[in-house]
């Protein structure tokens, strides 16, 4: 058994592999969304999903449209699928940027936030000594973390990463190669949703995945494993 989670379904994660309890959980997750959604007033921020178009050109296309503004990849979801996010106005420009590339679709996302940009950056910063007092114990589980899709044991490395997730990408694509390069060979979304499903299938063909968002789904998945 394996556990990754995509940005907040991290800790989602951490809690399965018996790092932290799911109160202590709670109350950190509800620190860090107050914090990350402080730390950039409504509005100057945006993130847009870009379709289409292989990571090196998106990445290419944000350095062209940064100019003195924040903007970057924060998500690579799966090959020609990422999101790029961070001043509202950069973001505007590559979406335009993306279009003219050849992007199939160049969509603003309706959030409030440039959520793991550099801008979030402060809300790491407050986050940081809530995170330093919470009980955590090495993973019984291993789990494979946002950052560089590795995974650790050291309680206290675990902190740094999940603070430094906040405003770093999430590199999902390598998250999920890494679960097929440790054997994983089936996959279960534990949660509401069938995003990461549809996201698995356009990263490898060969892994099967499984949903919980209903009974007979949640009923699959357990049968599966």
């Amino acid at each position: 058994s394996q556990l990754a989670g995509h940005s907040l379904g991290e800790w989602t994660a951490l809690v399965c592999a018996g790092v932290l309890t799911f109160a202590d959980a709670l109350v950190i997750v509800r620190a860090r969304g107050q914090f990350m959604q402080e730390a950039v007033p409504v509005g100057v921020g945006a993130m847009a999903a870009i379709i289409g178009l292989d990571d090196e050109a998106v990445l290419q296309v944000c350095a062209e449209a940064r100019g003195n503004d924040v903007l970057d990849a924060v998500n690579f979801n799966a090959p020609g699928q990422v999101v790029i996010a961070g001043s509202a106005s950069a973001v505007q420009r590559a979406i335009e940027c993306c279009k003219a590339a050849g992007a199939k679709r160049a969509l603003p996302l309706p959030v409030s936030a440039p959520f793991h940009t550099s801008l979030m950056a402060p809300a790491a910063e407050r986050l940081k000594g809530l995170v330093a007092e919470t009980p955590f114990a090495e993973p019984i589980i291993p789990v494979i973390h946002n950052v560089h899709a590795e995974t650790e044991v050291d309680p206290k490395k675990i902190k740094l990463l999940m603070l430094e997730q906040i405003s770093q990408p999430v590199k999902w694509v390598d998250c999920v190669l890494k679960l097929k390069s440790g054997g994983a060979e089936r996959l279960v979304e534990c949660g509401p949703g069938r995003v990461l499903n549809g996201l698995s299938k356009r990263i490898d063909r060969e892994l099967i995945s499984f949903a919980t968002d209903d009974v007979e789904n949640f009923e699959n998945a357990l049968l599966s494993v």
